[in-house]
């Protein structure tokens, strides 16, 4: 689905998902580790561990582990079970950022349209 003349926002290529087995299999065993991790750390939580240095450092060793734990399941998802699509994006100059004209690239000179000031000021009603 590839072409050349693509234009801005177009899709360029578009690759369907794989979706293994055996990656879905990971990501349900990584969630419920997930969950007893989880589970863990809200009841080292309630039951107070927290308050000891060595329980401190053992609930923040858990939130680590949950947070890796949720990293890999994020990682098999996206590279597993999400479409692998390049969206063509045209490379612009600075200038057309700022929704300049090309004509206009170079600016104005003071003096431009200073006579239509001056006309418009002495006479309202002046037409360009």
């Amino acid at each position: 689905m590839s072409s050349s003349g693509s234009t801005y926002g177009a899709i360029h290529r578009y690759e369907p998902p794989r979706e293994s087995a055996a990656a879905a299999l990971a990501i349900v065993l990584l969630t419920i580790v997930e969950v007893v991790f989880v589970g863990l750390f809200t009841w080292g939580l309630v039951s107070g561990w927290g308050l000891s240095p060595t329980g401190n450092m053992f609930l923040g060793g858990v939130l680590a582990i949950i947070f890796m734990d949720l990293a890999f399941i994020l990682m098999l998802y996206r590279k597993e079970f999400l479409p692998d699509v390049m969206i063509v994006k045209k490379r612009r100059r600075k200038w057309e950022d700022l929704y300049v004209r090309e004509e206009d690239v170079d600016g104005t000179t003071l003096t431009d349209g200073a006579m239509d000031n001056i006309k418009r000021a002495l006479y309202p009603y002046y037409k360009r």
